[in-house]
């Protein structure tokens, strides 16, 4: 599945699943709320998943403001560059899509690497929830722990020598 484009039947299956692990619905009608960004941060940190703004908890499309529209996507694009509130930086966009004339902004969140970090604080995801890790020892660990296996880059390898 291309996570650049969402299909409206593809949109459909996601709304009507509800969240979960990888689906988060914010309502942000006019402008973003400091949640959308712990939702990132829990995406990046685990499996990754599709943040659609527009959207009720119980997946009721009710849309974004069309005059909020650019100032949203813009601010989205700012905090994620902003070493004080999200780290590492993180290079994504808000899309959008016109459902049944109401317009929902959505992003696809990949897993990241690194453990990202929100307001100097690790979230991860449970379910449909956001939690905030950074106190439990074990829970960051745990973190810790599964991107060390799932990611290589920053780690040493054996070279073995053959030879001929």
């Amino acid at each position: 599945m291309n996570d650049d484009v969402l299909t409206r039947e593809r949109i459909d299956s996601l709304l009507a699943n509800g969240e979960n692990f990888t689906v988060e619905f914010k309502q942000c009608r006019n402008e973003l709320n400091n949640s959308v960004f712990e939702t990132v941060c829990s995406f990046s940190n685990r499996y990754g998943g599709y943040l659609f703004l527009g959207v009720e908890d119980s997946g009721k499309v009710i849309g974004v403001n069309p005059n909020a529209v650019q100032s949203i996507k813009k601010n989205f694009i700012n905090v994620l560059n902003n070493p004080n509130k999200i780290t590492p930086s993180l290079f994504l966009n808000l899309e959008e899509f016109d459902y049944d004339g109401k317009i929902i902004l959505w992003s696809y969140v990949p897993v990241n690497s690194e453990v990202e970090f929100c307001d100097n604080k690790i979230f991860d995801r449970n379910g449909d929830s956001d939690q905030n890790i950074t106190k439990s020892v074990d829970l960051v660990a745990n973190l810790f722990n599964r991107k060390s296996h799932t990611f290589f880059e920053r780690q040493i390898f054996r070279m073995s020598l053959l030879t001929i």
